[in-house]
């Protein structure tokens, strides 16, 4: 009833604006079921594998006028059954996942400040997550200048866990501080981006308060994609600098390039590879960290959907070599199946006596459309590994990995409101 009252409200208040404003809501529920045996790991000696629903639920409220876009997002993640059904109190499943405003300076100069995803070119440093039920967003300011031949945007922010009398010591499990710059330019057939990112993660000393401090690395690179008739290229080139937070010394980088042929209409093929650098025997040594980290990319649409690499494990080992496949095809325009094939290759010495092998995964993925609003996805995947990964994974039971799930999405849109412009009422 609250919550009526305040959309009512907010309605009323929205009806006596000036000029073009605009109101939606929609809404997003979306539970997955899972069966893991193997995801993200090796699986164990005397263990049952799991199975259980997770469930994202989302209510989305925008408005929009000529100057003005401000957006809030909140969302609840949970799984079935961690709470009781006569439950006083869930288990912190909701949050707000955005909160933000774009507000419009002067012509092509915005500022984006809130809590908010950021999301740029294929996703591989800075994506969404949004295979995850929690996604990611961020707590930052971002100025964005984009006339009609490129676009600038220039991002910060700043965390603390609190607010405090005195200190500025960060004990959550994110970054201190971070400022980039993208740069974005489309051509035909060609767009690139370059990005630059200053990172700074929080150094805590257990013994001495004194030596506490923020350590940065940056991250610089280009996204290029080039559309030529049936082909599509993309590649991503980035290298890495500075600290990483233990005070190493930082030299790392990221190769990959794609090609994707549309052999039919409703047929594609695709090829590639991606190579990030690692370290030797697995870990930094001399002071010297030679381990791409990815950061905040959406990492699962990349090195095979299992997770076996860079999806919160993988950080300063050593490294990947990822060459893969894929087949797409579409039944309709309501159906479509998607196969991927990945062969992964240590890209630094594993040890001495051992293969670069670390095992090969196939995916398979297929979607239907049952509505406008409604979608069915089911993937099933298997890992095949090598001594390699046994090493890294630190498992040595040689049993079958594999993963399934089943997920249903719901996204309606619930409420459409808008104000056109008039002569009379013209900004």
């Amino acid at each position: 009833m609250k919550v009526s009252k305040s959309v009512f409200l907010f309605l009323l208040v929205l009806s006596f604006t000036k000029g073009f404003s605009q109101f939606t809501v929609d809404a997003e529920l979306r539970p997955r079921f899972e069966y893991r045996h193997g995801y993200k790991t090796l699986f164990p000696d005397n263990s049952d594998p799991a199975t259980f629903v997770s469930q994202r639920t989302r209510l989305n409220f925008g408005y929009k006028t000529e100057k003005l876009y401000f957006y809030l997002s909140p969302q609840d993640v949970r799984v079935w059954g961690d709470v009781p059904q006569l439950n006083v109190a869930d288990e912190n499943g909701f949050s707000l996942h955005q909160a933000w405003a774009d507000v419009l300076l002067i012509s092509d100069l915005s500022l984006k400040i809130g809590r908010q995803e950021i999301v740029y070119d294929d996703q591989r440093f800075f994506g969404n997550v949004g295979w995850a039920q929690q996604g990611r967003s961020h707590d930052a300011a971002i100025v964005k200048f984009e006339p009609s031949f490129m676009k600038l945007h220039f991002g910060a922010a700043y965390n603390q866990d609190g607010e405090a009398l005195a200190g500025n010591i960060l004990t959550t499990n994110t970054y201190k501080s971070l400022q980039y710059i993208w740069l974005h330019k489309d051509w035909k057939p060609l767009s690139a981006s370059f990005l630059f990112v200053n990172n700074g993660l929080q150094y805590i000393d257990e013994t001495d308060e004194s030596k506490n401090d923020t350590r940065y690395s940056q991250t610089a690179g280009v996204h290029l994609n080039a559309n030529l008739s049936k082909f599509n290229f993309a590649s991503n080139l980035y290298y890495q600098f500075g600290k990483d937070v233990a005070n190493n010394d930082l030299s790392a980088y990221l190769l990959s390039l794609e090609a994707t042929y549309s052999v039919l209409e409703n047929l594609k093929i695709g090829l590639g590879g991606e190579l990030q650098s690692g370290n030797e025997y697995g870990a930094p040594s001399d002071g010297k960290n030679k381990a791409f980290n990815p950061l905040y990319g959406t990492n699962h649409k990349f090195n095979g959907f299992m997770d076996y690499f860079y999806v919160g494990n993988h950080i300063n080992n050593v490294g990947l070599l990822d060459l893969y496949g894929n087949v797409k095809y579409a039944f309709n325009k309501k159906s479509n199946i998607n196969l991927a094939l990945h062969q992964f290759f240590a890209a630094a010495k594993i040890n001495d006596n051992t293969s670069k092998d670390l095992g090969f995964e196939l995916d398979l993925v297929t979607s239907h459309k049952l509505s406008e609003y409604v979608q069915v996805q089911a993937g099933y995947s298997q890992f095949f590994a090598q001594k390699g990964i046994e090493i890294t994974k630190n498992n040595f039971d040689a049993n079958t990995n594999n993963w399934g799930w089943l997920m249903v999405t719901i996204d309606p849109i619930l409420f459409t409101w808008q104000k056109p412009k008039t002569e009379n009422n013209k900004q």
